[in-house]
């Protein structure tokens, strides 16, 4: 008998165990290592700088003591984080770990504790006191509001120096206000641009400031640019909003613009954006419409949108069947999920930029927080009805039923968003951690139309809102014709071509070919059957949310 027949036979599990006692072995030594090297570093004053911007000003590397805490406290989480990478569970259980794990790494981080803090500490000895008396201030002022302040609110009002362009809410009935803006120039295009937004948080993220609006830019292009507002459901509407359903959102909201514009314009089809929810919203509406035989869309544009809700990224950790189920039983039938919920959610995506950054700034250093206009937007949040709230979620994120031709039912028509032929420009942004790019670039494969797909750099907001005039950032385009077979995300990528500045030079190029002749700009906005009223950006928008 050979040698290796006197063996036992190998025992998987064993062998398994024997690997994992070596790498939990590993990961300890690695530690400790990293420990002496720490205490090593601190004895002889040669710790190095930090990078991470919680630990890197000049308070943090005049205080030695603190300095090594804060290099013990990254040493710590690099471990942690290393010892779940190895915890063997299926993949949903391991990311809610993972999230959760983060949420409270990221709370007991040094910095987040007055004492602890160098950067609080040295302001508080240079004030002599007074920044923490102010912080305490600050902190009072916030748990009055219920939320933290992320700016200078006194410095913004909407329709003083934010959604300023030039319109009339041309239409408005329970669910929203359409708006058309005034022309800026003495020549349009013949085809007009529809806009929705979503209705989780107010349009004028799109319409900022003058010289940093969207909108604005669309109309200085020539292209007549309706916006749909929605409205901001409160508790004690009479009308009830609360039981407002997906349906609804659809039949009253979007297809009832998409009428009133071809209506006011006199054009059987029109250019049509969706940002966000709402390009998920005007796809689900123009597929509705399409198998109603009401073909609206010359065009559609998509910015930062899922149809296929197949990787949600982080936003997954959020959805799953028995929390749904809560959502549907509480309020499904009726009732609101209320805006500082939903402000809650989208802040601890990022609790070191949204939450403790602001803790530190407001309350250990009293510091007022300088005027920036997407956060003072990001603070203006909306409810949203419970019925369409429970929708979604079901019918997207925890079931991803609207990529599957006729698995769900819209406003009594089988949803097939197969059937969107039109040309579509599909935009995300690389950084986005609320619509992944490589989930928003799946939209290409739902559907049949010719698709310009183009990448920009930064974040889901930061990324769209990127005016040419600044010359920031970049982004990347791709000539590769879909036609000539399937190109993966990484593909793409790879073959694409960086471009510097701003991504609305691109859509401004492939929007104005499919807008039309240009024809003489009116002077009158709306029309005899839709008449104009009050000036944009309309009543619905100013409704603030009840904290």
């Amino acid at each position: 008998m050979s040698a290796s027949k006197d063996l036992p036979p190998t025992n998987p599990w064993l062998v398994s165990m024997v690997s994992a006692s070596e790498h939990w072995l590993s990961l300890q030594k690695s530690f400790m290592d990293g420990f002496q090297q720490v205490f090593n570093q601190a004895t002889a004053g040669t710790l190095p700088e930090i990078k991470d911007k919680r630990f890197s000003s000049d308070a943090w590397k005049q205080n030695p003591q603190l300095l090594s805490l804060a290099h013990l406290y990254l040493l710590s989480s690099k471990t942690l984080f290393d010892m779940l990478e190895q915890v063997e569970m299926d993949a949903e259980s391991k990311d809610k770990l993972l999230f959760a794990m983060h949420q409270w790494v990221d709370a007991v981080a040094p910095s987040n504790f007055f004492a602890l803090n160098a950067d609080a500490l040295a302001t508080f000895e240079k004030t002599h006191g007074e920044s923490l008396q102010k912080g305490l201030q600050n902190l009072l002022q916030d748990m009055q509001k219920g939320r933290i302040t992320q700016t200078d609110e006194q410095a913004f009002e909407v329709g003083r120096n934010l959604a300023v362009t030039p319109g009339k809410v041309v239409y408005k009935n329970a669910f929203i206000e359409l708006i058309q803006y005034s022309p800026l120039t003495p020549q349009v295009y013949e085809i007009p641009l529809l806009v929705v937004p979503p209705c989780i948080n107010k349009f004028y993220i799109l319409d900022l400031q003058e010289d940093d609006s969207f909108v604005r830019g669309a109309v200085e292009q020539g292209h007549t640019v309706f916006l749909i507002s929605w409205r901001n459901p409160l508790p004690n509407d009479v009308d009830q909003p609360d039981l407002f359903t997906w349906d609804d959102y659809m039949e009253q909201g979007v297809i009832r613009a998409l009428q009133a514009v071809c209506d006011i314009t006199k054009q059987p089809k029109i250019n049509t954006l969706g940002f966000c929810v709402g390009g998920t919203m005007l796809a689900t509406a123009l597929a509705v419409a399409k198998a109603r035989g009401q073909d609206y869309a010359n065009s559609m544009t998509l910015l930062t949108t899922f149809l296929d809700f197949s990787d949600t990224g982080v936003m997954h950790v959020f959805v799953d069947e028995p929390s749904v189920v809560m959502r549907e039983q509480t309020i499904g039938q009726g009732g609101l999920m209320p805006a500082k919920d939903l402000a809650a959610s989208f802040s601890i995506l990022r609790p070191n930029e949204l939450i403790w950054n602001y803790v530190v700034q407001n309350y250990f250093k009293g510091e007022t927080p300088v005027p920036f206009d997407i956060l003072y937007w990001n603070s203006d949040s909306t409810n949203l009805p419970g019925p369409f709230y429970a929708w979604y979620l079901r019918n997207t994120y925890l079931e991803n039923n609207l990529r599957q031709p006729g698995k769900v039912t819209v406003l009594g028509e089988p949803l097939k968003l197969s059937t969107l032929d039109m040309d579509t420009y599909l935009y995300a942004s690389k950084d986005d951690h609320i619509v992944p790019w490589k989930s928003a670039y799946l939209s290409r494969d739902i559907l049949s139309g010719q698709v310009q797909f183009c990448l920009g750099a930064s974040g889901h907001v930061a990324g769209v809102v990127n005016p040419p005039a600044r010359h920031k950032r970049h982004y990347w385009t791709n000539e590769y014709k879909y036609d000539d077979g399937y190109l993966s995300s990484e593909q793409w990528f790879e073959d694409a071509t960086q471009h510097p500045g701003s991504w609305w030079v691109n859509w401004y190029e492939w929007l104005a070919p499919r807008a039309g002749r240009k024809i003489k700009a009116k002077k009158t906005l709306g029309s005899r059957q839709y008449r104009p009223s009050v000036d944009a950006p309309g009543d619905y928008v100013k409704v603030r949310a009840v904290q």
